[in-house]
């Protein structure tokens, strides 16, 4: 087949997370030259890796060095990239929909827009899922894009501001759910807290500061083997963080997380890393078939089931498993092998020729307990079975992670340059967001 029959396709990417944007940077630096029409579609101006948001709610990570602006990444890999929020589509017409962008005033910046395409890529991600207990939206801050880490983060220093200010004052923090991010989490703020007081801005001692950690299961880090769970939970209660596992949460108040068993819960600021769904704009998008997370269901090629000209990808796509019985794990690493995986067999989708089935490969997991440790596994193709790691080298893996996402989106040349400027940024002056 010749070049010429790929040129006039129009391929639309909804979604600039891990998965979209290396998806959109891949196919536009590989087919954009042939023909192939390029369009990324986000909500927000700029990138960040989500895994790294707990750093941006304490301050240890400043968006404004580590974002990326989609206009100048769309420059540079040769796609197109239009702001705005996905409102609907029209699989007949092959058409999108984008709501209206308004500035900060409220006034129309961007009326709506309507869309073509030839293929759609949903890589739309996941939300916090508050599971209807009564009063989690009302009260508890979501970690699940920037503008809410930012907000957390401003709450933060107030807090603490307030708590320094009282003789003999406390901050009590509660963050419900045991998962990568509320572990994370939990470390930051103890690292933070350290930092402040470097600066005088702090009068709280460690025993004044409350960090308490609540999970519905037996343990924490479920996803992570029992001893590196058991190690993980050894190094929050040194720090000071109080654990409760086996604890549900019934309700939220203003001041208090009541649960089931009735215990009280004081906290000053509260936390919601409990679980995720896709958003529910799925369950409208021109009758494609949704599970009970709101999650597109697809076929092993990674096409959703009623549309083949349609792909989901990432925390929003329901893929099963080779074992036909649990899908897909929604990890950035999922995310990067989705993309990786359309990009590689674009050609075929193009040509109309026949895709092979998506398999994920468990690389293992890996958690950063701020400065104080690093513990994981190691799954998958790099040994038999799985292979635990602590310390440096579950450091090294961590950090390779997000390199590899910058490597897909930059190349080998520009990542060495941004991990060297990174490192350099970290040596010569601290990172901490204090405003």
């Amino acid at each position: 087949m010749s070049d010429r029959k790929i040129f006039d396709k129009h391929v639309v990417i909804v979604g600039g997370g891990a998965g979209g944007l290396e998806l959109a940077t891949r196919l536009g630096r590989k087919y954009s030259r042939k023909g192939l029409l390029v369009t990324l579609v986000d909500e927000d101006p700029t990138h960040i890796w989500k895994p790294l948001l707990h750093e941006v709610a304490t301050g240890s990570l400043d968006p404004g060095i580590d974002e990326l602006s989609y206009r100048a990444q769309a420059r540079s890999a040769r796609f197109k990239f239009q702001i705005g929020r996905l409102e609907s589509i029209d699989r007949t017409q092959k058409t999108l929909n984008l709501a209206a962008v308004k500035g900060i005033d409220g006034e129309v910046v961007l009326p709506v827009r309507t869309l073509n395409y030839d293929y759609l890529v949903l890589a739309v991600g996941s939300q916090t899922h508050d599971f209807g207990i009564e009063g989690v939206r009302n009260h508890c801050a979501f970690l699940d894009n920037r503008y809410q880490a930012e907000r957390f983060h401003h709450h933060l220093l107030e807090a603490w501001l307030r708590a320094s200010s009282v003789s003999e004052g406390h901050l009590r923090i509660a963050i419900v759910g045991a998962g990568a991010t509320g572990v994370e989490l939990s470390a930051e703020i103890f690292n933070t807290a350290k930092e402040l007081s470097a600066y005088g801005l702090s009068k709280l001692n460690r025993s004044q500061l409350e960090v308490t950690l609540i999970e519905a299961g037996p343990r924490i880090l479920v996803a992570l083997p029992e001893r590196l769970s058991s190690a993980a939970h050894f190094e929050l209660e040194k720090l000071g963080v109080k654990i409760k596992t086996s604890t549900q949460v019934a309700s939220v108040t203003a001041t208090h997380l009541i649960t089931q068993s009735g215990e009280e819960i004081q906290a000053d600021l509260k936390v919601w890393a409990a679980g995720i769904k896709a958003p529910d704009l799925l369950k409208t998008l021109d009758g494609l078939e949704v599970n009970g997370r709101n999650q597109l269901v697809v076929h092993p090629d990674l096409r959703t089931t009623l549309d083949p000209c349609i792909f989901a990808i990432g925390d929003c796509a329901a893929c099963l498993m080779p074992d036909g019985k649990s899908l897909v794990p929604p990890r950035a690493q999922a995310a990067h092998q989705m993309a990786s995986f359309v990009y590689k067999h674009f050609r075929k989708v193009l040509e109309g020729t026949e895709v092979p089935a998506y398999q994920y490969k468990d690389y293992g997991s890996m958690v950063s307990l701020s400065q104080y440790s690093t513990v994981g596994s190691l799954m998958g193709n790099l040994s038999k079975g799985s292979m635990m790691v602590e310390g440096r080298i579950a450091r090294i893996v961590y950090v390779s992670l997000y390199r590899l996402h910058q490597l897909a989106l930059y190349g080998f040349f520009k990542t060495a340059l941004v991990t060297l400027v990174d490192r350099i940024n970290r040596v010569i002056r601290p990172r901490l967001k204090l405003h």
